[in-house]
């Protein structure tokens, strides 16, 4: 893709985020991997929804600023993705908020409740804490980034990815729907896991499809009979539960925040 184009294209995607209540103020980041060392990149402190293409950052894949705008202080993140995919091109972080109120309780997205969801995504780990800007987040991260490609990091938000930046941007909303899908079933009792054989099924269409590889196979939601010593790292292993009226009130507040 051409530098005019991805600078577009950054934000055009910038504004989507902003107008769906993904981010606010000066929230998130996004960013397109022009080549094999550079990056194009959202700019520190500046709103998703009123940038414009000469705003943007200019970068090398160690963070290097290339051009007078100075990117987000969480470009590490970003560098770390592509450090460790070199399927990906494009990463975008967000808080959206239902997909952040599963990271702010403590939850993964990891339930086979959609079909469509296995098809496209596979399950979303959270990771640990990590205080945002720093190495503690990107260590939190770097175990799950090759068997995922989304990632909830606990009190934060959410981060996705893609061969380009639709594809990450339709990852992260994804994630958000089927967060809110997730919060309201429970609400209504509990929502029902698809059946072990059609999981099976629906993995061996993304597989033949080529939605995702055969890497996402290794995931920690038990999607398939086997797990990896990667997804056992997920979280700390806690279980979280909730009465019908915590859930109540957890919905109230995550619905003022949308």
């Amino acid at each position: 893709m051409q530098e005019s184009e991805a600078r577009k294209l950054i934000v055009e995607v910038g504004r989507l985020l902003y107008e769906r209540g993904y981010v606010v103020s000066s929230d998130g980041n996004l960013s397109i991997r022009l080549d094999d060392d550079l990056i194009l990149a959202t700019p520190t402190m500046t709103c998703k929804g009123r940038m414009n293409p000469e705003m943007l950052a200019l970068t090398d894949m160690n963070g290097k600023p290339l051009n007078d705008k100075r990117p987000s202080s969480e470009l590490a993140m970003h560098i770390l993705i592509y450090k460790k995919r070199p399927d990906v091109r494009a990463v975008c972080h967000a808080h959206p908020p239902y997909g952040t109120a599963f990271a702010v309780a403590g939850l993964a997205i990891d339930r086979p409740i959609l079909s469509e969801v296995i098809l496209t995504l596979g399950c979303v780990p959270l990771t640990s804490y990590g205080t945002p800007s720093t190495e503690e987040l990107t260590r939190a991260m770097e175990p799950f980034i090759e068997h995922h490609n989304a990632l909830l990091m606990q009190n934060h938000g959410a981060v996705a990815y893609g061969a380009d930046l639709w594809q990450a941007f339709d990852r992260l909303e994804t994630l958000e729907h089927t967060a809110k899908i997730a919060i309201f079933a429970k609400i209504l009792g509990g929502a029902q896991d698809l059946p072990k054989d059609a999981i099976e099924k629906l993995i061996n269409i993304r597989e033949k499809a080529g939605y995702l590889s055969e890497k996402a196979r290794c995931q920690s939601c038990g999607y398939l009979h086997e797990t990896s010593k990667v997804c056992e790292i997920s979280s700390d292993g806690k279980k979280f539960h909730f009465t019908r009226e915590e859930l109540i009130e957890l919905l109230s507040q995550v619905v003022n925040l949308s």
